[in-house]
């Protein structure tokens, strides 16, 4: 058995050993369980309030004028959601590509940040129990006792301050309770080796403190083998726990203490090649064509990577403090965050040495946050205000790893060696050994790498001031100082081929060169950090300081134009902070601002149906991304390369949702956004202009659930159905997808195609809620999509990868609570 094997094992049976000790708790603990004898079909009589803190206040969804889904743990359930990649086809608008978890991209509305490298920031903020999640490494955790998730969307830089130009996602988590003993714990088994187990203790610790503690082990194989070998590629491997305590002091003050970590350590993402290789030694064309390639839904995955792995140490500290006045209340958040992470994945999608290529990217990460706010309310205002300091040190290493067999193939596809055959390692090691030299050129390993490292300071105040005009009317005014000062430094060494260097000083030595008239240092060069001013700055670290100030504005009128309903217009501006592109020396970002203005309604009928809809329109300057580009066909020593890539867009669109709890067991939910995302002004690092062009982003992104319960009788408990289904419409194209590899690039791939995912779960829970057990299918239907190209090696050496979404997915769940 494998090392993590081993562990998962071990871990497992610590879990259900705690399951059986829940089993065997006292009648006593059972009984002092809150609610646990009111069944779900009684809580299915009429909607839920849902009460959220989206503006730093604790108000009802249907009062607060943002355009704001709402996730509780229920539906968290219904979709056996582990992290936020799993939840995002629910949300209209909301794409989270958790492939990696730590390399994630999260995009809103259309607006995302497309870089991996930590010199810009992420569009969408991610808080947790309002602390501030980060870069994006460090976002993409387990779900651990999260009680709801709150997506707001459009930018929110006054309420929630920088990096929040899209939006903000605030996870909830559940808090110790002091009245009650309270555990849980769960079992789930699925296919493809899925096993996964959690558990939560909450005891009081005092008369004024409780403690709460979960902890969650997550293990699959993986769904794709290789083909050659029948390894399990790709799957999960984590393990995470939470501890958090809560005090009471006195009256007026409460003090929540929290400590997260997590251990990830499992393989890197998987890739499958689509373009036809023929026997080797014979090379594929170079450049592919995208006319050969093949649907990777329908071929087999091959790999040769020596290690092909992705993980992340995480650990979070996190301190509020409550305390009450009699003018209002305080609230201290104090931070600190820390995680390394390494993620190595193949690039190539073959299991041939000649051509093999593969990326890492390693980060360490460590950010502390510390913000005072202070709220207080009325009969004529509600107000908020506060300031916060925010520390970030980041270094960052990306790599490219490969071998001079591979390079020697690169070298005869660019045409720039002077040989018969066009190689360069291949021929120099057939005309050594043609004079009796024993030395061989080919077969070496070789790296590539650009080390960044990053020193920001942030400083904000706020204010948010709710005007109670009328009974009906409120008037929101709010306004956010932000500055970012930021230090940033490259450094990109000359290539690491040590076996190369040792083969080439004995060639030296015996005078070889000499021999054949040609230079040593002809056989020394980089082929993947070539552009100008990395080639003009090997090995020198250079360095950059800059700052950012911006005035981030809220104005929001809403009216009641009755107890259940409003109306609402808003005006608000998004921030997000310049930074530099972390694979080229020198250039800087501007500043991103996102001006967003949005009117709606919400409106609720008789505690049994309520609707939120609203029109909205945004401006986005100076849109930040990292792009890899294909070489310049007029440039034959040109290879692909990291660019800046910037440019504004416009859009504007209709979000809307709904609930209706039909009957007392039966209840439905609805949630569509339509959105016409195009670009003002953009021209593509190729010169193609895109004025006026659609930026891919898909016209209409939609999702409904329903779920019926039926009461099994007193004694029975309640069997509850749930089903859920998401569509994403196709992506649309411009002049510049085929370029940019995200859209329709040939015959075999509709890249960007129409989306569908389809969840289904059945689930028995008893008549006191001690037990439960359910079965779950995710994507029943067993709808798989190409994600996404890598397309490094499409113009070097013709080869391209392709990402491929899961496939379905099912199990059976065992729950215990008291």
């Amino acid at each position: 058995m494998s090392p993590r094997k081993n562990r998962l094992a071990v871990s497992l049976s610590l879990a259900l050993s705690g399951c059986a000790a829940l089993m065997a708790a006292p009648q006593a603990l059972a009984q002092d369980a809150p609610a646990a004898s009111e069944t779900p079909q009684q809580k299915a009589a009429s909607l839920d309030t849902i009460v959220v803190t989206a503006q730093s206040r604790e108000q009802e969804l249907q009062d607060v004028p943002i355009a704001l889904q709402v996730l509780d743990e229920q539906m968290l359930d219904d979709v056996a959601a582990e992290d936020l990649s799993d939840i995002d086809s629910f949300v209209p608008g909301l794409v989270v590509n958790g492939v990696q978890p730590t390399q994630p991209s999260i995009k809103l509305r259309g607006i995302e940040t497309d870089d991996f490298g930590i010199g810009t920031d992420p569009a969408v903020g991610i808080f947790v129990d309002g602390v501030y999640g980060g870069r994006g490494g460090g976002v993409l955790l387990p779900f651990i006792d999260v009680e709801r998730i709150e997506v707001l969307k459009g930018p929110q830089g006054t309420l929630f301050g920088r990096n929040t130009a899209a939006g903000a996602i605030s996870l909830i988590t559940r808090r110790p309770q002091q009245d009650h003993v309270e555990a849980r714990a769960k079992l789930r088994i699925g296919n493809y080796g899925k096993q996964y187990a959690e558990a939560m203790w909450n005891i009081p610790t005092g008369d004024n403190s409780a403690f709460r503690l979960n902890a969650l082990i997550n293990h699959s194989d993986g769904w794709v083998q290789d083909g050659a070998t029948g390894a399990d590629l790709g799957g999960e491997n984590t393990w995470a726990t939470r501890a958090a305590w809560q005090v009471r002091m006195g009256d007026n003050t409460t003090a929540y203490l929290s400590w997260d970590h997590e251990s990830l350590d499992q393989n890197g993402r998987v890739t499958t090649g689509i373009v036809p290789l023929p026997p080797a030694p014979a090379r594929p064309p170079a450049p592919a064509n995208p006319r050969d390639y093949f649907d990777p839904r329908d071929a087999s995955t091959f790999s040769d990577a020596e290690t092909s792995a992705e993980w992340r140490t995480f650990d979070g500290v996190s301190l509020i403090v409550d305390h009450s006045f009699a003018w209002g209340n305080l609230t201290s958040t104090t931070s600190w965050r820390q995680y390394d992470s390494l993620n190595q994945v193949e690039e190539d999608g073959t299991n041939r040495a000649d051509l093999y290529i593969d990326s890492t990217n390693t980060e360490g990460n460590e950010s502390f946050y510390q913000e005072f706010k202070f709220g207080g309310s009325n009969a004529s205002v509600d107000w908020v205000a506060g300031v916060s300091y925010f520390k970030e040190d980041a270094e960052q290493t990306s790599e490219v790893n490969t071998n001079t067999d591979t390079v020697d193939n690169i070298v005869r596809n660019l045409g720039i060696a002077p040989t018969p055959d066009g190689s360069l390692y291949g021929f120099f090691t057939q005309v050594a050994q043609s004079f009796g030299i024993p030395v061989s050129l080919l077969g070496h390993s070789w790296n590539e790498r650009f080390q960044n490292t990053l020193g920001t300071t942030a400083y904000a105040a706020f204010g948010d001031v709710i005007w109670h005009a009328t009974d009906k009317l409120n008037v929101t005014v709010g306004l956010r100082y932000t500055r970012d000062e930021k230090e940033f430094s490259w450094l990109n060494n000359p290539r690491t081929a040590p076996g190369l260097d040792a083969s080439l000083d004995a060639l030296e030595a015996l005078g070889f060169f000499d021999a054949v008239g040609v230079p040593k240092e002809m056989f020394i060069f980089d082929i993947a950090f070539i552009d100008p001013p990395a080639v003009a700055n090997k090995g020198v670290t250079n360095s950059a300081r800059k700052s950012w100030s911006d005035f981030s504005p809220r104005f929001v009128v809403d009216y009641h134009f009755s107890d259940k309903g409003m109306v609402f217009a808003s005006l608000a501006k998004g921030y997000k902070a310049g930074g530099y592109n972390a694979l080229q020396i020198g250039p800087s970002f501007d500043n991103e601002d996102v001006w967003n203005f949005e009117g709606g309604i919400k409106q609720s009928f008789a505690n049994r149906f309520a609707y939120n809809a609203s029109l909205f329109y945004y401006n986005y300057d100076n849109r930040q991304s990292v792009r890899l580009i294909d070489p310049d066909p007029t440039n034959p020593n040109d290879i692909p390369r990291f660019v800046i890539d910037t440019g504004d867009l416009e859009a504007w669109g209709v979000d809307f949702d709904a609930r209706w709890q039909v009957t007392d067991a039966f209840g439905f939910d609805v949630q569509a956004e339509w959105i016409d995302s195009t670009y003002k002004k953009y021209t593509t690092p190729e010169g193609v202009n895109l004025d006026g062009q659609p930026t891919g982003e898909p016209n209409l992104s939609a999702s409904l659930g329903a779920n019926y319960v039926f009461h099994l009788g007193d004694n029975g408990g309640d069997l509850r159905l749930s089903a859920r289904h998401a569509y994403r419409a196709k992506r649309r194209c411009n002049d510049g997808s085929e370029l940019q590899g995200d859209c329709s690039v040939s015959a075999a791939l509709d890249l960007g195609e129409a989306q569908e995912r389809t969840d289904l779960r059945v689930g028995w829970t008893s008549a006191r809620g001690h037990w439960g057990w359910a079965v779950y299918g995710n994507n029943v239907f067993d709808n798989r999509y190409v994600t996404g190209l890598n397309t490094y090696g499409k113009d070097v050496l013709g080869v391209v990868g392709a990402m491929v979404s899961e496939p379905r997915t099912y199990g059976l769940e065992i729950t215990v609570k008291y």
